[in-house]
């Protein structure tokens, strides 16, 4: 079956009724049931929770507790680079972006423009530039951290669809990650600015950051925008930047020539937070 049709279900269904009834269930705090539940889905996915600051499913009240749980604090060591992966999960593509447009999957591909909402000002600052999708999937650590240190000047809500954004998702729907919910902050740093997308899909209930708390809900089906350039928010490199409430996809934008991406990477290979993820270019 061709990628195109094994996703054709997914514009049929109600996505959005299916997301807010997963984030009902998975904020309930059910006793007995929500402990049966993240039992059934560590062992459905494989989830290692040795790494887990604290490894008894009993004690998480909610799914959402489990799902965003913290990991030990040598779980994910920093590497000495200037940008580290920022969560664990697979590369879904990463390179250099086409003038202003990003790679997707084979015959597919997204504007940057598009992908942060329409600011063709924003966009401009990454044309040329270099971008990483990543894909958290469901047994991965949820919380997605700074790859290298910046100060926060803008966050931008966009509504959207709720398709899910696996593999198979992302070769069969063009567009993707510019069409579903997401969240877009903007960073300056010593090497430019860049952008950190966070990507909604179906049944992921909510996003979040830690200086905001959770973006959405509400979904009010209109673009929010936050500026903080009267604020003084800094995060260092490996600090916590948000969390997925069920998971998705991050996607980051950096200008160009500012970075060279470790030559280890390949699309679909995993990685984990902490690890190399680019250096800036040695001068030559």
């Amino acid at each position: 079956m061709s990628d195109r049709l094994a996703v054709l279900p997914q514009y049929l269904l109600p996505k959005g009724a299916l997301t807010n009834f997963a984030g009902r269930i998975a904020g309930a705090k059910g006793g007995a049931m929500t402990t049966r539940l993240i039992r059934w889905f560590v062992g459905r996915y494989n989830v290692n929770m040795d790494e887990a600051l604290d490894p008894d499913i009993t004690h998480y009240a909610s799914f959402n507790d489990f799902f965003t749980r913290a990991l030990r604090p040598d779980a994910r060591p920093l590497a000495k680079a200037d940008y580290v992966c920022p969560v664990d999960g697979r590369i879904s593509q990463f390179g250099r972006i086409d003038k202003d447009q990003i790679f997707q999957a084979k015959g597919h591909s997204f504007s940057t423009t598009a992908l942060v909402g329409g600011d063709a000002a924003l966009a401009a600052q990454f044309e040329h530039g270099s971008f990483a999708n990543l894909y958290l999937s469901p047994r991965d650590y949820h919380r997605i951290h700074m790859p290298c240190d910046g100060r926060l000047t803008r966050m931008i809500y966009i509504p959207g669809e709720l398709f899910s954004v696996n593999p198979t998702t992302a070769r069969g729907i063009p567009g993707l990650f510019a069409r579903n919910e997401r969240v877009v902050c903007v960073f300056d740093t010593a090497n430019g600015p860049f952008v950190m997308t966070l990507v909604g899909a179906t049944i992921v209930g909510s996003m979040a950051t830690v200086w905001h708390g959770v973006v959405n809900p509400p979904r009010t089906g209109q673009v929010r925008d936050w500026r903080y350039a009267n604020d003084n928010i800094v995060l260092k490199q490996g600090e916590e930047l948000g969390r997925f409430l069920l998971g998705s996809t991050v996607v980051m934008l950096f200008p160009k020539g500012t970075l060279d991406f470790n030559a280890a990477w390949q699309a679909a290979g995993p990685v984990q937070l902490g690890v190399v993820m680019a250096n800036v270019p040695t001068a030559t």
